[in-house]
């Protein structure tokens, strides 16, 4: 059998059940001399609470667009090992391991299965677990650093058959998106969800509505929508910044979008945006997902740009006169909260949307919300002859105070609290 683990790329991984509280207690939390209160700092120390590993299951490849999962975890990173296992690829050969470090602290692992033995999620955690823990044990990149860790689940796909099996401190589930509403979803994915969410030390949501939803099936359930990189987003509004050649060489006026081109975008929307604007470039960046480009609309005035690095996205949305997100209304986006929202306001420009109910309560009057295909090319229309400046520096206040920096602080304060609850806060140095 060949070797196991091969140094590449990706990776994904899976919990079971029963989950291990290996956390540290401090019994006498209410003491007041200082000697007690010595005590509580270091068994805080001592369970780990402050540097505690995570091993995360994620369902988004590290290297696909940059959003949630990676803007939360390369900043965690900065201060816990972090493990992040992707669900597999289809590889030819025996089943093994891909394990590379795209991140400082951050080593992703990829499993890579032949078609024929790729059944289900259950079926991948039979062959990959035992696998997994050898790399725990024995890999340069994993071994002795994964102790107790916080096992963090974006997928429930894999949850039933990896939790428990890693000495776990506890488990955070962070439900960034309804993936049961998405096409192609798993038929019994809520069925997992029900199972992380009955493990689960805390659960976060990525909106209000997802909020509404969970908070009626676990009772430590936190929001933490939009978060955004404003020093990088900021970069659109620098003079010094250059336009990508494929973004200047489109005809202006530009109408914007960058994000993943999926079944939640209303594609009839687009088409109508081009036909009224016949002049003007309607710019598409990002990469294809779950859709056939023959289904495209095909206008010679939209443009599409394909996957885009994270890097050059400032300098893309420059180039936009007006951001658009031309969202369709149906089960995918009912429970959505576009992270691009915030990134277009960092930006500094005007934002059209369709009525997504999550940008509807957090993000008007600031995003022009339109109900209907009429409304969204009148909203355009005026949102690029007449921008409205109040409105755009309410936009670059607005991102200003909702940096992912002291979003993930506060997701880690209550993974530590939902974990060693019986430390107390001020241990937490």
């Amino acid at each position: 059998m060949s070797n196991q683990f091969s140094e590449s790329a990706m990776s994904k991984e899976r919990y079971t059940s029963g989950i291990e509280d290996s956390a540290a207690t401090i019994t006498d939390v209410h003491a007041t001399a200082s000697n007690a209160a010595s005590a509580a700092v270091a068994g805080a120390l001592r369970d780990g609470r402050d540097d505690f590993p995570i091993i995360v299951h994620c369902h988004l490849r590290w290297d696909f667009v940059w959003q949630r999962p990676q803007q939360i975890f390369s900043r965690l990173a900065k201060n816990h090992r972090v493990l992040f296992i992707e669900d597999p690829v289809i590889a030819e050969g025996e089943p093994h391991l891909a394990i590379d470090e795209p991140y400082p602290n951050l080593v992703r692992i990829v499993p890579q299965i032949p078609q024929h033995l790729a059944v289900n999620a259950d079926k991948d955690a039979e062959i990959f677990l035992p696998q997994i823990k050898e790399a725990l044990r024995t890999h340069p990149l994993l071994a002795g650093r994964f102790e107790s860790p916080v096992h963090w689940f974006y997928s429930p796909m894999p949850a039933p058959g990896y939790m428990g099996q890693f000495g776990a401190a506890g488990v955070v589930y962070d439900c960034m998106d309804e993936l049961a509403n998405f096409r192609f979803a798993p038929p019994d994915i809520a069925d997992r969800e029900r199972f992380v969410m009955s493990n689960a030390d805390v659960v976060f949501t990525g909106g209000y509505q997802l909020f509404d939803a969970k908070s009626k099936h676990h009772d430590n359930v936190h929001v933490y929508g939009c978060g955004v990189d404003v020093e990088h987003y900021s970069k659109a509004r620098d003079e010094k910044t250059e336009i990508p050649a494929a973004v200047a060489a489109a005809p202006g006026p530009r109408f914007g979008y960058f994000g993943v081109i999926d079944e939640r975008l209303d594609y009839e929307l687009i088409s109508a945006l081009a036909d009224r604007f016949p002049d003007a470039s309607i710019v598409m960046a990002g990469p294809l997902a779950k859709v056939d480009p023959n289904d495209l609309p095909k206008q010679a005035n939209i443009h599409w740009l394909g996957q885009q690095r994270y890097e050059d996205l400032p300098a893309i949305v420059k180039g936009f006169d007006v951001c658009l997100m031309p969202f369709a209304l149906n089960e995918a986006t009912k429970y959505i909260n576009p992270t691009k929202t915030l990134e277009y306001m960092a930006g500094g420009k005007p934002i059209v949307s369709t009525a997504v109910a999550d940008v509807v309560r957090n993000f008007t009057p600031i995003v022009d919300v339109a109900y209907s295909q009429d409304e969204f090319l009148d909203a355009v229309d005026r949102a690029w002859r007449e921008p409205n400046a109040n409105l755009i520096a309410q936009g670059i206040e607005r991102a200003a105070g909702s940096s992912w920096d002291a979003t993930v602080e506060s997701m880690r304060n209550d993974v530590q609290q939902a974990v060693w609850s019986a430390v107390p806060t001020q241990a937490a140095a």
